[in-house]
């Protein structure tokens, strides 16, 4: 959640014992530990009040349903197919192009 390292840890701790001394220390830790919890206890209230986690599944139900229509509307492999096909009839034509010249040049001769 909070992004800090031991040595930023024991940076904090010592500046509160610092500040507020060794005697009323463990009394700040528990103020700061309820505040939290009380924080966190909001929060999630806040949340299932607003229907958080439905709004959260709805999105993400419409985002795999997204997911899944542009899945099945896809038409690369059919236009690859049909580029494949038409490029096999124009190189046939080719061919039989190519044969019927030498055939004209054959009967020219």
């Amino acid at each position: 959640m909070l992004n800090m390292d031991f040595g930023e840890i024991v940076l904090i701790l010592l500046v509160a014992f610092l500040v507020v001394g060794p005697k009323d220390l463990p009394k700040v830790a528990r103020w700061l530990g309820r505040m939290v919890r009380k924080a966190r206890d909001f929060i999630k209230e806040f949340k299932k009040e607003i229907g958080w986690d439905d709004i959260k599944n709805d999105i993400l139900s419409t985002s795999d349903d997204v997911k899944d229509t542009l899945r099945d509307a896809d038409i690369t492999g059919e236009i690859d197919g049909a580029s494949k096909q038409v490029r096999k009839t124009f190189m046939d034509m080719k061919a039989d192009m190519d044969k019927m010249d030498k055939e004209m040049k054959n009967n020219a001769k």
